[in-house]
């Protein structure tokens, strides 16, 4: 007899249940799916044999990447081998997803089943999982949960293979929308400045210079020849600045009002500051695409290459296409319209604005956009899977795909695709290692900055220290030595002790109060006063006697 064991993967670990009693075809009845509600009929069914908790919340998020990418992970294993039964033909285990089974019965060896009453049985387990276990209360459950999801969301967005992509898919939506409003807001422009100047419409037919002109004619009864030079900087061209200038002079239109010229003016210069904008952007955009798809962008350009990878979706879908899908790419209306009406399918998507299909011949452009597309996949997955991505490649295939062209038009043979890509690798190589020794060099000289700044803030803390402290006294500061000798002479400096306390006390403050170098002199003349105050006293008793 099979027995079957159910894995339940919750955010707090994994849990291996065995069914004790199950029938598959009892199991789908109603009344049976209602008896799951219930914890007591449940537990009869089932029972835990292992769980296993994850050690920490970094440890439930890789088991959890693992398992959303159908990937058998060690502490799963771990579980699965010490807890299955070691016969394993006679043991099924019954998981949710199916590339998990898969990788556990190519690992482990163990049969895998998913659906039907499996499915059933983890309904009945995530309902009441925190009764089933031990130990585990809903309330953590559900903060366990909580805390998984975030973090695996968080994760999710972090490391998103298609984040370098997005920006140059919006950058080129934007760039298109950018295109669409200008053309909008610039016919408007011409139909309202036309009333006034309608000749201005046929000379200077671009819609940006337009808006320039118009705002700097203002009232075409002012302008006159001072304005030619202005005119010259805007227009670029002296004969059509003099043509304004003519037709100005003998213009049909209608007179219009101040308050009307300033409000066209304010409009003018809101077209023209986007002008500049989409200018800028589109500087952006080749910059992104220089960085993220820089072959792509030397074989088809940077604003076809960005249309594609943002129609893909992403630059790793685009190099998951094959040729025949990026040749149609963006035509697709007409792809089913052809299929459904049985008509000619379409030669080409968005291929068609890259300069070549308009260089070939009307009996070539077939051609030309399939080989094209072949060497636009090739582009898109060097470009995705290249460590450090070059535009040599991008290059070469150029060079392939003119040289075809000149194939279909003079007959003259191309290259060999093995001799060029040979070539190529070649070149490529020298750049990533040149590539590499540039950021080699970068990170040293962060790490001799770095180093530098926490010397210096080390050394700021050290000063801080010491004015802290403050300064030690100098007289410890000094030598023993020094402190030595000082000490022997004073000893050699000081004078005998006299009888009376007061004049030794004031003996002793003269002594300090003279300098070192006089002390010597000091002490040798003290002796003969004391002999002539003796004498004194003798000379004084004699007198009193007599």
């Amino acid at each position: 007899m099979v027995l079957l064991h159910v894995l339940f993967e919750h955010a707090a670990g994994y849990a291996l249940f065995a069914v004790r009693e199950v029938e598959e075809i009892g199991m789908l009845l109603p009344q049976v799916e209602e008896s799951a509600q219930s914890v007591g009929r449940f537990q009869n069914v089932l029972k835990l044999v292992a769980f296993s908790p994850f050690k920490s919340a970094q440890s439930a998020l890789e088991n959890m990447n693992a398992v959303s990418e159908g990937l058998l992970h060690e502490d799963l294993r771990l579980l699965l081998e010490t807890s299955m039964p070691a016969k394993k033909k006679k043991a099924l285990l019954g998981v949710a997803d199916a590339k998990l089974g898969a990788a556990i019965l190519e690992e482990l060896g163990y049969q895998c089943q998913t659906g039907g009453v499996v499915a059933e049985l983890l309904r009945g387990i995530r309902l009441h999982f925190h009764v089933l276990v031990k130990g585990l209360t809903a309330q953590s459950a559900s903060k366990a949960q909580l805390g998984l999801g975030h973090s695996y969301s968080r994760a999710k967005v972090k490391f998103n293979v298609n984040r370098v992509d997005n920006m140059i898919i919006q950058s080129v939506s934007l760039l298109d929308q950018l295109d669409k409003d200008i053309n909008t807001f610039s016919m408007r422009v011409r139909e309202w400045y036309g009333y006034h100047f309608p000749e201005l419409i046929k000379i200077i037919p671009e819609n940006s210079m337009y808006c320039r002109v118009a705002k700097f004619i203002g009232n075409r009864r002012e302008l006159s020849e001072e304005s030619l030079e202005g005119l010259e900087e805007i227009v670029m061209d002296g004969a059509k600045a003099q043509a304004i200038l003519d037709a100005s002079r003998s213009s049909m239109g209608m007179d219009i009002s101040p308050l009307d010229l300033i409000n066209i003016e304010s409009f003018s210069s809101r077209i023209i500051s986007l002008s500049e904008y989409r200018r800028g952007l589109q500087e952006y955009l080749r910059s992104k695409m220089s960085q993220v798809a820089p072959s792509l962008s030397a074989l088809i350009g940077e604003v076809v290459g960005a249309r594609l990878i943002s129609h893909a979706g992403s630059l790793t879908n685009l190099a998951k296409y094959p040729a025949s899908t990026v040749q149609i790419l963006g035509a697709e209306k007409a792809l089913f319209r052809a299929l459904k009406t049985r008509g000619n399918t379409p030669k080409y998507g968005l291929i068609f604005h890259s300069t070549f299909i308009g260089r070939a011949a009307a009996k070539n452009k077939g051609r030309i956009s399939r080989y094209l597309a072949n060497k636009c996949t090739l582009a898109s997955r060097i470009d995705c899977f290249s460590e450090v991505p070059t535009s040599v490649f991008g290059d070469k295939l150029r060079e392939q795909v003119e040289e075809r062209l000149a194939f279909y038009e003079t007959g003259e043979p191309p290259r060999k695709n093995l001799d060029v890509m040979k070539e190529a690798v070649v070149e490529a190589g020298e750049v990533v290692a040149e590539v590499k020794r540039k950021q080699e060099k970068k990170e040293k000289k962060k790490k001799k900055r770095e180093k530098r700044r926490l010397e210096a803030l080390a050394a700021a803390a050290q000063e801080e220290m010491e004015e802290d402290v403050g300064p030690e006294p100098k007289e410890n500061t000094e030598p023993k030595k020094k402190r030595k000798k000082k000490h022997q002479e004073q000893e050699e400096v000081e004078p005998e002790p006299e009888q009376n306390g007061l004049q030794e006390e004031e003996e002793e403050e003269e002594a300090e109060a003279v300098p070192k170098k006089k002390r010597k002199a000091v002490a040798e003349v003290e002796p003969e006063e004391e002999e002539k105050r003796k004498r004194k006293k003798k000379k004084k008793g004699t007198r009193e006697e007599d």
